[in-house]
């Protein structure tokens, strides 16, 4: 089985539990674009969005990807989170399994684990495991 199992390590834990919370605290619309981030929830991180008028296939995206772990991975070396921000529930959205294919793809090319959740304002899931976590005010410990 892919993605993250349970029962998820504190430090995983926490960090998503940090993804959550910096993405509620930085977006108050009800409707905004998804954003993909490539990094570490708390630190140095590279984001990126895909405009409505910009081309959407999966090769696109998938290059979008290798070259945000490409320069991320210059930095530091180690292997980065890929998490996507965006609105509404947490169940499997289309937008979800487009950038999920695309972080498989380059993942793969590059030969690193791929480690991807998707983040809303009241929690993350793993898009491949399913395992989710949910706050109904999340708030600063």
């Amino acid at each position: 089985m892919e993605g993250i199992r349970e029962p998820v390590p504190r430090a995983t834990a926490a960090v998503l539990r940090r993804a959550a919370l910096d993405h509620a605290r930085a977006e108050h619309r009800r409707g905004f674009p998804p954003l993909l981030h490539v990094g570490y929830p708390g630190g140095a991180e590279e984001v990126f969005v895909l405009a409505p008028e910009d081309p959407a296939d999966h090769a696109i995206r998938a290059d979008v990807v290798a070259a945000l772990l490409h320069r991320f991975r210059r930095r530091g070396g180690a292997v980065p989170l890929v998490w996507l921000t965006r609105a509404g529930p947490l169940d499997l959205q289309d937008v979800d399994a487009a950038w999920l294919a695309a972080a498989r793809t380059a993942a793969a090319e590059a030969g690193v684990p791929l480690a991807m959740v998707v983040v809303t304002r009241h929690g993350w899931r793993d898009p491949r495991s399913g395992v989710r976590r949910t706050w109904k005010r999340l708030r600063q410990r």
